[in-house]
C-alpha cells in the first residue's frame, strides 16, 4: 500500500465517504446530510487518502467543553483494512483532543465489533457501559468506552 495522508475532512469527501459508509454499516449508515452537519458544526474530521487523493478511511471528534470528547466515528474501506490506516486516523483524533485539553475521551463501539473494540482497547480505552439497542435499526447494542488521559495514556 502507497503512503497514507491525512487531511481535513472538507465537504467535497462526503460524496467518496457514503459509499465506504454504506458498505460498512449498511442500513445504520450516517447519511450525506449527518456528515454536512458534522462538519458545519466545527467538528474535528480527517480524512485518510491514498497518492492519488482516494479516500481510505475518515475519522471525527466531537469536543464536550471544558475537558471531554467524543469520537463520533472511525471507518476503515475494507480492502485496506488492517494496515494502519485506523489507527492513524485515531491517534489524529486523540492528538487533537490532548491539543484542545480533553480529560476523557469516549466513544461508543458495537458490542458485537470485536476488532474495534481491540484497537481502541490498545489506545487505552476501557468500557464504561453498555447502551442497550443502540445502533438501529439492527437493536445491537453499544459498548461505551472512555480513555483517561490522565491515566497514563497519551
Amino acid at each position: 500500500m502507497s503512503p497514507v495522508r491525512l487531511e481535513r475532512f472538507r465537504w467535497w469527501h462526503i460524496e467518496e465517504v457514503l459509499p465506504i459508509e454504506a458498505d460498512l454499516f449498511g442500513a445504520e449508515q450516517w447519511s450525506a446530510a449527518m456528515f454536512w452537519n458534522e462538519l458545519a458544526n466545527g467538528h474535528h474530521y480527517r480524512v485518510a487518502t491514498d497518492d492519488d487523493g482516494a479516500v481510505l478511511g475518515y475519522a471525527g471528534l466531537a469536543v464536550a467543553p471544558p475537558d471531554e470528547a467524543w469520537v463520533q466515528n472511525v471507518a476503515v474501506r475494507r480492502d485496506v483494512q488492517r494496515r494502519g490506516v485506523g489507527k492513524l486516523l485515531l491517534e489524529a483524533l486523540l492528538a487533537e483532543a490532548a491539543r484542545l485539553g480533553a480529560r476523557s475521551t469516549l466513544l461508543e463501539v458495537a458490542a458485537d465489533n470485536a476488532p474495534a473494540q481491540r484497537l481502541y482497547a490498545a489506545y487505552g480505552f476501557e468500557p464504561i457501559g453498555v447502551r442497550r439497542g443502540y445502533y438501529q435499526p439492527s437493536n445491537t447494542d453499544a459498548l461505551v468506552m472512555r480513555r483517561q488521559e490522565d491515566a497514563g495514556n497519551g
